[in-house]
């Protein structure tokens, strides 16, 4: 029969010292994965009915990213989509995500070095697919924006804003692809009626008021008529 291992005070120091070097080498890996946020910010919370809002889509504190799957969603009755501009290639947008050197929606004359992108737009949803081409091509690390979305508001109430997006890594040759472990936030917009400017409620209370002065000064004076013809 064995003797059981007697365990000294130092090799007890050393093994909590193992599992507390473990447990924080798992909470960076953890935190690292989860700090990628894919954002749609708005450029206000309450737009008004006749204004424009702009999205931007910005991806933060990601590594090693080759291909973005996007979908933003909203409510059709209230917001209406009249531009989208792209901000893929960092070689020519220094804020944009993604390395490539040119956008290339034709998929049957690929290059290295080229953005695949596809883009579909019905009423209420967008849906942006892009992936940089080639093994030469290297991965995105950092943040940008992906894409800047411009709407006509067109009546009041929740916009519904709603995005899903999928974001895979560059791999090593040889290899597939790994979906990037990340979160997907979106602000929370209202569109409004439009307010009146204090100006101009003061403007139209003085005019009201001076509207007011000259009619009653005009009643004061045809009775002062009728009263005196009375007396002839």
């Amino acid at each position: 029969m064995k003797s059981p291992i007697k365990l000294t005070p130092k090799k007890i120091i050393a093994i909590l010292i193992c599992a507390l070097l473990s447990f924080c080498l798992i909470y960076t890996v953890s935190a690292q994965s989860s700090s990628t946020v894919v954002n749609a910010e708005a450029s206000t919370s309450q737009p008004q009915i006749g204004s424009t809002l702009t999205v931007n889509l910005i991806i933060s504190n990601v590594q090693n990213l080759a291909g973005i799957d996007a979908t933003l969603q909203w409510n059709s009755s209230v917001l209406s989509l009249s531009n989208v501009v792209l901000n893929l290639g960092v070689e020519s947008h220094s804020n944009g995500v993604l390395h490539g050197n040119k956008l290339n929606y034709d998929s049957n004359s690929l290059s290295s070095g080229d953005i695949y992108v596809q883009e579909e737009k019905v009423s209420g949803s967008y849906h942006l697919v892009a992936q940089s081409v080639g093994q030469a091509t290297p991965g995105f690390t950092g943040s940008g924006t992906i894409a800047t979305l411009t709407f006509n508001v067109t009546s009041t109430g929740p916009t519904g804003l709603n995005l899903q997006t999928d974001l895979a890594d560059h791999p090593a040759a040889g290899e597939t692809a790994n979906l990037i472990d990340h979160q997907d936030t979106v602000d929370s917009v209202t569109a409004v009626i439009p307010e009146f400017p204090s100006a101009t409620i003061l403007a139209l209370f003085i005019a009201l008021g001076t509207a007011a002065i000259v009619l009653t000064a005009k009643q004061l004076n045809k009775k002062k008529i009728m009263s005196n013809a009375k007396e002839l």
